[in-house]
């Protein structure tokens, strides 16, 4: 990448954020199965990237485009250096697990057994497990010739077994063009089958990879034939597929047949042992037609997500962090009702230092109330077991007024997503796909309530999901209120969307893609006129993204201006900091850790009145243009003071933080001279919160309680 680029490339800046991830694989100061979650991270990342990335520049190079990216790289030239650096990657991933983990996780009990040094006990029980579930599952395909070749699921572990032909046939297939000399066939592992296999041990956990039982027992399929090779393979396809709204009359019927279409995708990786014979890579090569760059060898097991199992393995708690339990918020009494929590003042709370559950709780209390008449909300990703849908669900069948935007089209979740949507539909709840031509991603309930003065609406807003799984590993922003002009802008927000019409002007929100993007720039000028003028400017922003071309220049010239500028930037940041007379003013940090740093948080110095906000929204052109997004100003003093000490204890950590350099890479922050603290962020949030949750039971303890009536208490 050319120093004299002022964007960094976008998919070389994501790839060092997942060496970032890799790296905490790499620490010797954690865990071992943290360590190894890590690592499965770095795979699962891995292999989303390349369906949605590497897919899409692979179709644009195909396609001739040579128009280059902000960073000066066309299609073809961001796959060769996409190329080498995943090479790197997969090198120093194998080396962590081989090298570094295994050994390991050997000294703690947990041990990979290979077949041949099984003991009697353990081939037994293997062997009764093969013959009674495994064979009956494994369905092999044999390949007559390459055009019987089955279609491959993207990620799925197959097998490519090479077979010696008969010599009778040997010499038929000789006389075929298109028939290999050998035989050839494809075994799909099922995802229905465990990809670890646990067997009887002594002490500790034992395991064997299913492949190794299935390669050992292999001869149960091929009777009386032998087999030359049995290698291991995994493909990722392109998932990069185009949704025709402009022509969907039936928006989920069309969602279906384009997951249908997906699974028809080119090949855009295929990932194959390192042992891997010639003949086969040949093979393989041919039947799925991919070039030599897009084959990657592994040296070790394939899929390396798959370790994540192993951190759900009961015991060996000295192998796996000390549980940090979310903490109660002190300013969520859980003696009365979410209503009257918040008719008391807004609250902010930052999961999942703090519980996640007075959320549910507040959603799950307005399905029941007899007093709500209406509940309107947005859902993009949800658990698999949602209780906060159910509560939707039971809130429509006691026949309040529910309306729920069920995002189809997020990515990866559109099948889940589609499974809701009908159940919601069959409960009598309103229920619309998002929005033609945009993803819906704004993070919103709003909830109308008939109370004892009135009509009154009560919001909740984040930064993360409603789901409650990832609340436990995400760390993001809800802020809890009942203003009326934000309850109205949220009634506003909804009305637009259902009345498919143009949104009122807002009273305090800004939505994405009209005004949003207007209202950062709007704010980002102001700290550039106070910096011209010698008055103090800072803008700190949290973020999992910053991409959008145009944002980046506006940051820019407010650093030539003089303006502050702190970013903590999880994920890709294209912007180029530390530059003389271009962003010298500008500091980039990104912290990998414990929890997935998720909220997106935003502060303006603003002349001393500061103004603070959360957000879905990344800085990206995705975001900023070609989604639904919300930014939701926060002012209640108290709650901004919580947001605003978030972003500087990050920017204080000297532990997890890495800085990003002008050449594109990331430094460690170490404490500086003379310096004695040790600031990990995360760390110091949660005992933040865990002393906050302390105090506040110590005080409930010197007050007198009385018990309220039901009434009272909502």
């Amino acid at each position: 990448m050319s120093l004299d680029a002022k964007f960094f490339n976008r998919e070389l800046s994501w790839l060092e954020f997942n060496q970032r991830v890799l790296d905490e694989a790499l620490s010797g100061d954690l865990p071992v199965l943290e360590r190894l979650t890590f690592l499965a991270i770095t795979g699962s990342n891995l292999d989303e990237f390349f369906m949605v990335r590497v897919g899409g520049l692979q179709m644009l190079a195909k396609s001739s485009g040579t128009k280059p990216d902000p960073s000066g790289l066309t299609a073809t030239e961001q796959l060769t250096a996409i190329r080498q650096r995943v090479c790197r990657m997969v090198a120093d991933q194998y080396h962590c697990l081989e090298n570094e983990l295994m050994p390991l996780l050997n000294q703690v009990g947990i041990r990979r057994a290979s077949m041949e040094n099984l003991n009697q006990r353990q081939l037994s029980q293997l062997e009764r497990l093969f013959d009674e579930e495994i064979y009956s599952v494994l369905s092999p395909i044999a390949i007559n010739s390459r055009e019987d070749f089955p279609l491959v699921t993207s990620g799925l572990l197959h097998a490519c077994v090479r077979l010696e032909r008969a010599p009778e046939l040997m010499l038929k297939a000789t006389s075929k063009a298109n028939e290999p000399a050998d035989r050839f066939v494809i075994i799909p592992f099922e995802e229905i089958l465990p990809r670890l296999l646990t067997i009887p041990s002594d002490g500790g956990y034992e395991f064997v990879l299913l492949e190794d039982a299935v390669c050992y027992f292999a001869d149960r399929f091929f009777k009386g034939q032998k087999i030359l090779d049995f290698v291991p393979f995994r493909v990722a396809l392109n998932a990069d597929v185009a949704l025709r709204e402009d022509v969907a009359s039936d928006l989920m019927s069309e969602m279906e047949e384009t997951l249908d279409a997906r699974t028809e995708g080119a090949c855009v990786r295929l990932e194959i042992a390192h042992e891997a014979s010639d003949a086969v890579v040949a093979f393989l090569k041919t039947a799925l037609d991919v070039d030599d760059d897009q084959i990657y060898r592994a040296a070790g097991p394939l899929d390396l997500s798959a370790f994540m199992q192993l951190s759900g393995i009961s015991g060996f708690d000295n192998a796996k962090y000390e549980r940090w339990s979310p903490q109660q918020s002190p300013d969520y009494d859980t003696s009365i009702s979410a209503f009257k929590n918040m008719r008391d003042g807004d609250m902010l709370l930052y999961h999942p230092y703090q519980s996640f559950e007075p959320i549910v709780r507040f959603i799950s209390e307005s399905s029941e109330d007899p007093d709500v008449l209406a509940i309107k909300q947005t859902l993009y990703r949800v658990s698999k077991n949602s209780s906060i849908v159910s509560a939707l669900i039971r809130a429509a069948e006691l026949g309040k007024a529910v309306t729920v935007i069920v995002e189809l089209k997020a990515r990866f979740d559109e099948r889940r997503n589609i499974h809701w949507a009908k159940q919601l539909e069959q409960s009598g709840a309103t229920v619309l796909y998002g929005v033609k031509g945009l993803k819906t991603h704004a993070k919103i309930c709003v909830v109308t309530r008939r109370d004892s003065d009135g009509i009154r609406r009560y919001c909740h807003f984040g930064t993360g999901n409603y789901n409650e799984n990832t609340a436990k590993l995400y760390s993001d922003a809800s802020l809890l209120t009942c203003d009326p002009e934000m309850g109205a802008d949220a009634t506003d927000f909804f009305n637009a969307i259902t009345g498919y019409s143009q949104p009122n002007m807002f009273r305090k929100l800004e939505a994405a893609p009209i005004g949003l993007r207007e209202r950062l720039v709007e704010l980002i000028d102001f700290e550039i006129e106070q910096a011209r003028q010698d008055q103090p400017a800072l803008i700190s922003v949290k973020l999992n993204s910053l991409v959008d071309p145009s944002l980046i220049e506006k940051l820019y010239e407010a650093s030539s201006a003089g303006v502050k500028i702190r970013l903590n930037v999880r994920g890709i940041c294209c912007l180029r900091p530390g530059v003389p007379g271009l962003s010298e003013n500008i500091e980039v940090i990104s912290i990998i850790d414990r929890f997935l740093e998720h909220a997106r948080i935003i502060h303006f110095h603003h002349d001393g009145d500061e103004r603070v906000f959360i957000s879905s929204a990344d800085w990206m052109n995705r975001n900023l243009s070609g989604r639904v997004e919300l930014l939701v100003p926060v002012e209640d003093k108290h709650c901004k003071r919580q947001l605003i000490d978030i972003l500087d204890t990050a920017f204080a950590d000297n532990q997890k933080a890495r800085r990003l350099m002008p050449d594109g890479l990331y430094q460690p922050v170490r404490p500086t001279a003379g310096s004695k603290a040790a600031i990990r962020s995360q760390e110091v949030l949660y005992e933040r919160a865990c002393e906050a949750s302390k105090l506040a039971k110590r005080a409930a303890l010197t007050m007198l309680q009385p018990h309220y009536s039901p009434s009272a208490r909502k």
